[in-house]
């Protein structure tokens, strides 16, 4: 049944205001770090800048090294997010193809993981990493208790499930193995949630904050979140050098989400439609 004109007309009306709403304080964010510190400083705060100056990122950058912690939680993120990607796979494809005893004790044992909250497991991942490990100021420490993920073998156990067994068995017919069918067959077919767990995990490994402050004290390997709150302390009312940093935090998420947008949609999306 079609909408009627005035019903579409207000759902579109409804939907350029939640917009509006959302994409709001990431304009005024670009808009502060292109603005002068005049302009931050006026009160009511003006929808645009009198002048832009794109001077401040450049001063954002000598503040502290921004470029240099952008590259390291951008290498901390790819490791992290490949090693879910492959890991995942695995366990899923284990857990929905291959049979063997207590399969479902074990994958509620392993579902029961996320249960646990990460405050718990802060403390004996910082001794086992910087204690007896000692991996402290690197990218083994900082990556080795992320590795894994219980949520992503959960969604791609549930993936490979709908995948049809009969395609599985005549697979094994036609003489494929279990990691050719893996390869060749079973992730290609679950590229959407593939997709999907990659944003998520590169963009909670990205944002992490707490744990990256434990583990380095070089500050030629700290990440994006530590120096942003480096910049504000060093430069607490330069919110338009502040801002200037948080543009450029930004762009490798907006340019994840440019290039995974339309997997990421496909992969919120599947099986919610039979048929």
């Amino acid at each position: 049944m079609k909408r009627s004109i005035p019903n579409q007309t207000l759902l579109y009306v409804v939907l350029v205001i939640a917009a509006v709403i959302v994409l709001f304080p990431l304009y005024q964010a670009v808009v502060t770090s292109l603005a002068s510190e005049a302009d931050v400083s006026n009160y009511p705060p003006k929808i645009l800048p009198t002048n832009f100056r794109l001077e401040n990122f450049g001063e954002a950058m000598n503040t502290a090294p921004i470029l240099r912690y952008l590259l390291n939680s951008i290498i901390q993120a790819s490791i992290v997010t490949i090693s879910h990607l492959i890991l995942a796979s695995l366990a899923a494809y284990a857990f929905a193809f291959i049979e063997f005893r207590f399969k479902q004790f074990f994958f509620l044992l392993f579902l029961s993981t996320m249960m646990i909250p990460w405050e718990a497991t802060i403390i004996p991942n910082y001794l086992t990493i910087v204690n007896e490990l000692r991996l402290k100021d690197n990218f083994i420490g900082l990556t080795l208790p992320y590795l894994a993920t219980a949520f992503g073998t959960f969604m791609l156990r549930q993936f490979f499930m709908s995948i049809p067994r009969d395609l599985y068995d005549a697979a094994v017919i036609d003489g494929c193995g279990r990691i050719r069918f893996l390869i060749t067959i079973a992730m290609p077919l679950a590229r959407p949630a593939l997709g999907t767990l990659a944003v998520f995990s590169f963009l909670q490994t990205y944002n992490q904050y707490l744990w990256p402050l434990l583990v380095t004290n070089d500050k030629n390997m700290r990440t994006v979140q530590i120096g942003l709150a480096l910049l504000q302390d060093q430069e607490r009312f330069l919110w338009n050098i502040v801002m200037a940093g948080v543009v450029m935090i930004l762009l490798p998420t907006f340019i994840l989400f440019i290039v995974g947008n339309r997997q990421l949609i496909r992969g919120l999306t599947a099986g919610a439609v039979k048929g």
